[in-house]
């Protein structure tokens, strides 16, 4: 492995520090390729090939009927309100709760910060739970209601917004805040005059990334049955009508992007530097736009939730609860529990979630590495980031199925793709951010445009966008649950086996054991991030 050497003093390996390059620390998760071209020939049965062919040729001529645009347009509505309820709900339920969970908060009103870290504790139960396995649950409760798709993306995003608020109040200077009150000021005033505007942008920019994951978790629950676009892609995908399919993914990509222009956009309008004076207007007017966006939102939530006759009552009236209640006796322990083969699930779902991770990190900075700077190969690549990010990981595994046997390596497959996608974006967005002073004077030198990416761009980047991938990792493992449900080995099958059958004992074993190892792998993930950030 090559050695990163300072300029002046000993190379590193006389003072006993071996430290890999920048570079190679960016691809040395795409090795993963390597074992995986070993065993795909193995998994490979050949009988989809000509399947696939129809799949990738049918991009090229979607389906253009009028009435199954409409009814593409219809679910795509039906997806795009879930996801603006679910994050409404998310962003409100995450505000309030990110308040109860700040140490800084909690000082300021009573003096200590304990009660704080006892409600981070038990808000990383609702945020270890995939939105799928809270949509699940609440479906064979509940049944099928609008209403299930709306909480099951609230619960686990407004528990993560509650998390990520609270670390943004207790990383914030409280020195302005102990001015305050030393003035005189009750403690609400001074949070929040000393509190709200420093933390707006990070809160702002955050809120427009989750509802981006919420337009995603929505198609992604419509896939399973609740209702939507994804419900659509699903019954095409099922029929093997491609064309059909395509149509639906291609209005799904222009709205996906669609949504990414804008947020973007906003982004840059309401949270740019300050450049302009107080006196040009600039900042006000930025101010009364946001404070029209939030006087908008309440009415246009509650015009989408009686279009889809999203009643927060029908959860009180779970026909579920009564055979729920009924079994109640069983949950724990229960016979079928000893039965449940707890080894083989832990350790499929673990290999499952490690691989899937070096794929989706190793692979948005080869394919950049490989297509060079070449426009063509560029778009073709960012285009495939594109679809990855908005194709549901069930689908891309049902899609894989057909030329591959289910499975550990399939069920990773398809969601590396998906996070590829997404890791992707985040790359070259990192990359458009550092400029390109250091590889065009590496170009200038007469180094290929490979390496003079290699070692002009990637070295910037390196460390927060591994830090970003280790949050991925974390997120990838509470995702393995959606791979599971489709065939692939692990806790997620089991999980839907359990739930099916209404094995109450079981499943609750099973979700216990879920959120142990997403707690787990969350913890791992924070101490991989801050070392990746502080450098050591």
């Amino acid at each position: 492995m090559a050695l990163a050497s300072p300029s002046l003093g000993p190379p590193p390996a006389s003072r006993g520090h071996l430290r890999p390059a920048a570079p190679l620390l960016v691809l040395a998760p795409a090795l993963v390729l390597l074992p995986l071209a070993l065993l795909l020939p193995r998994l490979a049965h050949g009988g989809g090939l000509e399947l696939i062919g129809s799949f990738l040729i049918a991009a090229l001529t979607p389906s253009l009927d009028p009435l199954l645009l409409g009814s593409l347009v219809s679910g795509l509505g039906i997806t795009l309100g879930m996801a603006l309820l679910g994050w409404a709900a998310s962003l409100v339920l995450g505000l309030l709760l990110g308040l109860l969970s700040s140490r800084l908060v909690w000082r300021t009103l009573l003096g200590g910060g304990w009660p704080a870290g006892l409600i981070r504790r038990l808000l990383a139960v609702p945020r270890a739970i995939h939105e799928l396995l809270w949509g699940l649950l609440l479906l064979q409760l509940v049944g099928l209601q609008p209403v299930v798709a709306v909480v099951a993306i609230a619960l686990p995003f407004g528990a993560l917004v509650a998390r990520v608020v609270a670390d943004l109040l207790d990383g914030l200077d409280p020195a302005r805040l102990d001015a305050l009150r030393s003035a005189g000021a009750p403690p609400a005033a001074a949070l929040l005059t000393a509190l709200g505007p420093p933390a707006l942008p990070g809160l702002l920019s955050y809120s427009g990334y989750r509802l981006e994951c919420a337009l995603r978790s929505a198609t992604l629950l419509g896939v399973f049955g609740l209702g939507g676009l994804g419900t659509e892609l699903r019954l095409t995908l099922q029929s093997l009508e491609f064309r059909e399919l395509w149509s639906g993914l291609w209005l799904l990509l222009a709205v996906m992007l669609l949504l990414e222009s804008a947020l973007g956009a906003l982004r840059r309008r309401w949270l740019m530097p300050r450049r302009l004076s107080l006196g040009s207007g600039g900042v006000g007017r930025r101010g009364r736009e946001l404070l029209l966006a939030l006087v908008i939102l309440p009415p246009l939530c509650a015009v989408v939730a009686q279009g889809l006759k999203v009643d927060p009552r029908a959860l009180l009236q779970a026909p579920g609860l009564a055979s729920l209640a009924g079994g109640a006796a069983t949950w724990w322990p229960g016979p079928a529990l000893l039965a449940l083969p707890w080894p083989a699930l832990i350790a499929g779902t673990l290999s499952l979630t490690l691989l899937a991770a070096a794929l989706a990190v190793g692979l948005p900075p080869l394919q950049l590495l490989l297509a060079g700077r070449w426009p063509p190969l560029q778009l073709l690549v960012r285009l495939s980031w594109a679809l990855a990010r908005l194709w549901p990981p069930p689908l891309t595994a049902l899609l894989l199925l057909l030329v591959l046997q289910p499975g550990v390596v399939t069920g990773a497959l398809a969601l590396g793709l998906h996070n590829a996608g997404i890791l992707g974006r985040l790359l070259a967005e990192g990359l458009a951010d550092g400029g390109p002073a250091r590889e065009q004077a590496l170009a200038a030198a007469g180094v290929g445009p490979r390496l003079a990416l290699l070692y002009g761009r990637y070295p910037a980047i390196a460390r927060p966008y591994l830090a970003y991938g280790a949050y991925r990792a974390d997120v990838m493992l509470r995702e393995s649950v959606v791979v599971g449900l489709v065939g692939a080995t692990g806790l997620g099958s089991q999980l839907l086996e359990s739930l099916s059958s209404f094995a109450w004992d079981q499943l609750l074993a099973l979700v216990l054991v879920y959120v142990a190892l997403t707690l787990l792998g969350e913890e791992l993930s924070d101490r991989l991030r801050r070392r990746l950030l502080g450098g050591v």
